[in-house]
């Protein structure tokens, strides 16, 4: 069909290719018989073929001996590629392509393992390698691989899916062709394996041929989902399927019949290419007899053309009927596949995976399409399965429960009276209990206690731990800390406990030894800083009294001295003998006196928060004074404390174990002189616990050490539990409820864990009042400035006076008549007069030596 109709639109082609058929018989041999026939005997130019994956390894080693390329169009396994052969051409998609399909829906439905089932031969096995890579990927997980042999029989198939049952999960991936496929899931149905709960995702090697699937298989096929190959539709393909339609009738055109025309396509246009070239083989010597011992191999001849035929294919484009038909490395590129679902009425398209867009409802559709459509699952229903369920038939999940004798608020085990039934409770035990009746499925499970025939402990948490690891428990649940070296056994949930490890020491009352407490306030420095204060603005004060009051001047030095200092100190009370008589003492003290205001308040209510709030101080001020000093440290017993002390550099004879806080507190009362403690290493869930009842005597030192807290043992490595348990620790932590849980079995002890002491009282240092004092520094030495300035002006002032004045009696000295002398004695007392009075606005005295000569006129 497909040459008829290129050569009836293409009459000008000088080339016309002739079919040569030879029928294989759907055998390996009787493909390679009929593939070296036509080399031979025909010598053709090209190889249409193989039918499938298991004929096309010899068939391509054959093509690449003689240069004959073989095109073909239903070999899709990708581990042909290994052959490296470049005169095989794959015009078709391999089934590698659909891996990140499949991927892509199991990470939409968070799917974490998966088992794949597959045919044992090429075709089936061919997948594997990219298939685990693609779910590597998305952390899918692959922890069992199905293979069921072609020629198996029934009974074989149903052991292997009653195999499969007994295992958790239930997201199978099934890769192989129709006939297998349909006695896979016509025995699946009958075993039960298509009910609820169940996840079925079937490749195009079943999804593209379902119309060879029976009307029963189909039934039995109810919920499964399909990854199809995509056609876009076209006029070609549509002209394809008219003529296909009026030729066979209701025969259904599938995708390896769309290829097939396309690849008889690009092989005539590849011939009319090489129109000129030389179609013939190059013969070897033997070819008319050969020994006994030599095969129909040996005297193979190579085509002339096929190096040129093979470059030509390569480089060939045109639209097809299944889309834009161009190799690449040799094969067809898939962009896009087609997600059904199978119905009772057929199969339903649910979505599609684009390469560059991942799993969306509809083509051309824009971002918030992206997922698929709704599904009807196994079972008929639409709930989507969490993909993993517990094995048929099997016991309840054995949860293992420590056994303990103190810090039972946590977890406490008790045996029944009458029944002897163990009961369990506690802060762990409630939290587990939320968490699984949140959960989107029942998990059902029992408490095992952790202990021994005779009522005690097993073992430490390590040993518990390692327990189910080897399968005895399938998890744990109590006051387990997640640790690194626990964590290499099994897989822990998200915490739900606060984490760190503290110390705990116990507090003394400092206030029986504060005689000098009134100087604890201020740090050394602000003390010298404030006494050198004063002392300068004492010397700032002389200053500016000296020039200003001239009774000062008159006092003695002692008294001088006294007067200034006392003036300076009184500044704190406000109680100033009289005022100041200059007006830069009374400027500087008022800028003082708001830095003393400042001072004195900040000094009053540190003084007050030392009586009061930190009157109670810890023992031991950091974790390096425990070291130093030798005490002895407490633990609590069976825990990881233990050895972290014993890394930490603490001598094992200092180190004493607890059981409960009862027995905690005996040992801080004892003293390490007694045998007792004076300091305990323990994680905060513990110390809230004890801190509750005693958080007046004891406190908390800094560091905080690392710890990540309580978390469920969820089951061994890779259980799907772990992640549906983490979320719902988050619902609840991220909620009220874990704070009623908490206040519930803590008795609201919360604020007693804001009592962590820190090193060094708080004090006021220099540094917070830096500004202020230098405020005081620079307004004095402005005001200094500021004098001096004034007091240069007025005796400059009072120079000029003087020297008009001496002008004045120069000029009326030659005058000696009486009325002569009269007017210039009248003239002297004119400037005297003036001098007197300038002097009293000055408030300045006139020097001695220039006074003289104005009482020698006088006189005169």
């Amino acid at each position: 069909m497909s040459l008829s109709e290129f050569y009836k639109t293409n009459k000008d082609f000088k080339t016309r290719i002739v079919l040569h058929i030879r029928d294989s018989k759907q055998t390996v041999v009787g493909a390679a018989a009929s593939a070296l026939y036509l080399i031979k005997k025909k010598e053709v130019a090209a190889i249409l073929g193989p039918g499938n994956s298991m004929q096309a390894p010899f068939i391509i080693n054959l093509g690449n001996q003689s240069q004959v390329p073989i095109i073909s169009f239903s070999a899709t396994s990708p581990i042909l590629d290994s052959l490296r052969s470049p005169y095989f051409i794959r015009a078709a998609h391999d089934d590698s392509a659909q891996v990140q399909s499949i991927s892509a829906i199991l990470k939409s439905f968070r799917w974490r393992e998966a088992v794949p089932i597959y045919v044992e031969n090429e075709f089936g096995e061919g997948i594997l390698p990219y298939l685990v890579d693609a779910f590597q990927e998305n952390n899918v997980r692959i922890k069992y691989r199905s293979a069921i042999s072609l020629h198996s029989s029934n009974d074989q198939i149903e052991n292997e899916l009653l195999k499969l049952m007994t295992m958790p999960t239930r997201v199978f991936i099934v890769h192989m062709l129709p006939d297998l496929g349909s006695r896979l899931f016509t025995i699946a149905k009958k075993i039960g394996m298509m009910d609820k709960g169940y996840v079925w995702i079937v490749t195009n090697g079943i999804a593209d041929l379902m119309n060879l699937m029976g009307e029963s298989t189909v039934e039995a096929m109810q919920g499964v989902l399909g990854v199809k190959t995509y056609f876009s539709r076209s006029k070609e393909l549509a002209y394809l399927q008219t003529l296909w339609g009026k030729r066979f009738g209701g025969e259904e055109l599938n995708h390896f019949g769309c290829w097939a025309y396309d690849a008889a396509t690009a092989l005539a246009m590849s011939v009319e290419k090489i129109s000129e070239v030389n179609m013939t083989f190059n013969k070897t010597k033997k070819t008319m007899s050969r020994d006994d011992d030599e095969t129909d191999l040996d005297d193979l001849a190579t085509s002339l053309s096929g190096p040129k035929l093979l470059e030509a294919l390569s480089t060939v484009s045109f639209k097809g009927v299944s889309g834009r038909f161009k190799l690449k490395q040799g094969k067809l590129e898939a962009t896009t596949f087609e997600i059904i679902n199978i119905e009772e009425s057929g199969e339903r398209t649910v979505g599609f995976w684009k390469s560059d867009g991942g799993l969306v409802k509809r083509l051309n559709a824009s971002q918030s399409s992206s997922g698929l459509r709704p599904i009807i699952w196994p079972g008929d229903t639409i709930g989507v399965p969490k993909g993993w369920d517990h094995p048929i038939s099997p016991k309840k999940l054995r949860i293992a429960v420590p056994k303990k004798d103190g810090f039972n608020q946590f977890v406490k085990v008790t045996n029944d009276a009458n029944t002897n039934v163990p009961a369990t409770s506690g802060f762990c035990i409630e939290v587990f209990n939320t968490v699984i009746d949140q959960m989107p499925y029942d998990v059902p499970f029992d408490y095992v206690p952790f202990e021994t025939p005779d009522g005690k402990s097993d073992g430490n948490y390590d040993e518990m731990v390692y327990r189910v690891f080897l399968g005895e428990y399938d998890g744990a649940v109590g006051d387990i800390t997640i640790l690194a070296n626990r964590s290499a056994y099994v897989d822990f949930a998200l915490p739900y406990s606060e984490s760190g490890i503290v110390f705990v020491v116990p507090v003394k009352d400092e206030r029986e030894k504060g005689e000098w407490v009134f100087l604890k306030p201020l740090t050394k420095e602000l003390w010298l800083l404030t006494a050198f204060s004063f002392l300068y603005i004492g010397m700032m004060v002389w200053i500016f009294e000296y020039h200003a009051d001239e009774d000062f001047r008159t006092h003695k030095m002692s008294d001088k001295i006294s007067n200034v200092f006392y003036f300076s100190f009184s500044t704190l009370f406000f109680a100033h003998r009289k005022p100041s008589e200059s007006f830069f003492t009374r400027a500087l003290v008022v800028v003082w006196c708001f830095v003393l205001l400042i001072l004195t308040q900040s000094y009053t209510a540190t003084l007050t928060s030392m009586l009061t709030v930190q009157e109670l101080r810890p023992t031991v001020r950091h974790m390096d004074d425990l070291k130093k000093s030798g005490v002895n440290v407490g633990y609590q017993s069976g825990s990881f404390t233990f050895e972290r002390l014993k890394l930490m550099g603490y001598e094992e004879s200092r180190l004493k174990a607890y059981d409960s806080p009862q027995e905690m507190r005996e040992l801080f009362l004892n003293k390490s002189s007694d045998g007792g403690i004076d300091a305990a290493f323990d994680e905060v869930p513990y110390v809230k616990i004890f801190m509750a009842k005693y958080c007046s005597e004891y406190s908390i030192i800094e560091p905080t050490f690392k710890a990540d807290g309580f978390g469920f043992v969820s089951f061994p490595l890779g259980s799907p539990l772990v992640p549906d348990i983490s979320r719902q620790i988050l619902n609840i932590t991220e909620g009220e409820t874990m704070k009623r849980l908490e206040d519930k079995w803590f008795y609201g002890d919360r604020h007693c864990l804001d009592s962590t002491t820190t090193d060094t009282p708080i004090q006021l240092d220099h540094h917070s009042f830096r500004a202020l004092f230098l405020m005081v520094f620079v307004v004095s030495v402005i005001l200094l400035l500021l004098m001096w300035g004034i007091k240069r002006y007025k005796e400059r002032r009072v120079e000029e006076i003087e020297l008009v004045a001496r002008d004045e009696v120069n000029e009326e000295g030659n005058v000696v008549d009486g009325d002569e002398a009269d007017d210039n004695e009248h003239h002297v007392v004119d400037v005297d007069t003036a001098l007197l009075r300038h002097k009293k606005l000055t408030s300045t005295s006139i020097p001695t030596r220039r006074a003289t000569p104005l009482l020698r006129l006088k006189s005169a």
